[in-house]
């Protein structure tokens, strides 16, 4: 766990305290530990202080700790079947052994499906059943870590909350979302939620000195930049990073939009629709983030921006094109965007109208 110390203490405060509720639902952007949080918290329910099941744990393979996450339908697997999280239970071992701090983009190219949108489907949630109404292996509790619950459609959600109301003896179910607006509200009135925070910048620094070995100016930078989103952190130590090549189509975005150049802006649409659907989302927050960055720097509040060397240095010229007249409407074209690709539209045909609708309003004074 990178910080949050404030989480912890209020989960362990439950135990001892003796009053531990069946549901619980861990809340906060992504980056922040949420699943790092979760993890640790149900081993720590399942650690008996027996040494075998200590090895269990620490090779995630106890067997009353029960993991359920999107997935997507194989074209191996039979036109019946609905996808279930043991489908993928190596491909999941493998990731969460790497570390607890992961995107959907990279569970996604995991299993192998970039193109398609991951849900939790109803056979994930008759899985459940099976699983936790046998007796707990180790005589404890049993504890199921539900990943992304926002994801579930409809018909799980509504299985998955029959067996919240009548939770199977000393089972605990602990979710981790990020969008819990999702849910359904009868879901959300039956967990306790527990609010997950940014993690300081602080931590950020401490854990890019010690654990990576970063030098500490390096490492502040990096940690201002990272507005409290460890993955973060860990992509701008990557060479040639996602964020690069989102600035580049962002800047590519701009110079031909403001050129007019509509030939090139149907290459670059092309270009877009060729990535992932949650890559493309991805960008189109990346887009969100540099809007409101260069829309700060216009007005000479440098102090309040967050960007890289490289963000910054374009932002020099292109920040005056951000301003009171167009922040909204742009604001409003990239969340359309976000809903229309999640949404499965065409996606050279959003990102072609995306492009022409910012020739006009890169113009707005």
């Amino acid at each position: 766990m990178i910080g949050q110390e404030e989480a912890k203490e209020r989960l362990m405060q439950m135990v001892n305290e003796n009053r531990l509720p069946h549901a619980l639902m861990l809340c906060g952007p992504q980056g922040a530990g949420k699943m790092a949080l979760a993890m640790a918290f149900g081993c720590h329910l399942l650690d008996d202080g027996r040494a075998s099941s200590k090895a269990m744990l620490d090779k995630l393979e106890h067997p009353d700790l029960h993991f359920t996450f999107p997935t997507i339908k194989l074209p191996s697997m039979n036109s019946d079947h609905k996808p279930v999280s043991d489908d993928f239970a190596r491909e999941w071992h493998e990731l969460v052994m790497e570390g607890p701090y992961f995107t959907m983009d990279q569970w996604m190219q995991a299993m192998g499906g970039e193109n398609q949108q991951a849900i939790i489907t109803a056979g994930e949630s008759d899985d459940l059943v099976r699983k936790l109404s046998l007796k707990s292996s180790q005589g404890g509790y049993k504890v199921s870590i539900v990943w992304l619950p926002e994801r579930m459609n409809i018909e799980c959600a509504n299985k998955l909350l029959k067996l919240i109301e009548e939770p199977p003896q000393q089972t605990v179910f602990i979710m981790v979302c990020e969008e819990p607006d999702k849910l359904l509200e009868t879901i959300r009135s039956r967990v306790q939620r527990i609010d997950v925070k940014k993690i300081s910048n602080e931590a950020i620094e401490q854990a890019l000195i010690v654990r990576r070995g970063i030098e500490t100016e390096a490492a502040h930078r990096i940690a201002r930049l990272t507005n409290g989103n460890w993955l973060k952190a860990l992509e701008e130590l990557q060479v040639g990073s996602e964020n690069e090549l989102f600035l580049d189509m962002f800047v590519s975005l701009m110079r031909l939009a403001y050129q007019r150049k509509i030939k090139d802006l149907r290459k670059w649409s092309e270009q877009m629709a060729a990535m992932g659907r949650e890559k493309q989302k991805r960008w189109l927050d990346f887009f969100l983030r540099m809007i409101r960055e260069n829309f700060m720097y216009n007005f000479g509040r440098e102090e309040l921006t967050y960007m890289t060397q490289k963000e910054e240095a374009f932002a020099k010229n292109f920040a005056r094109f951000v301003n009171e007249a167009n922040i909204l409407p742009i604001n409003d074209l990239a969340n359309k965007a976000i809903r229309d690709i999640g949404q499965n539209a065409n996606a050279k045909i959003v990102f072609f109208d995306f492009a022409l609708q910012m020739i006009v309003l890169l113009i707005q004074k």
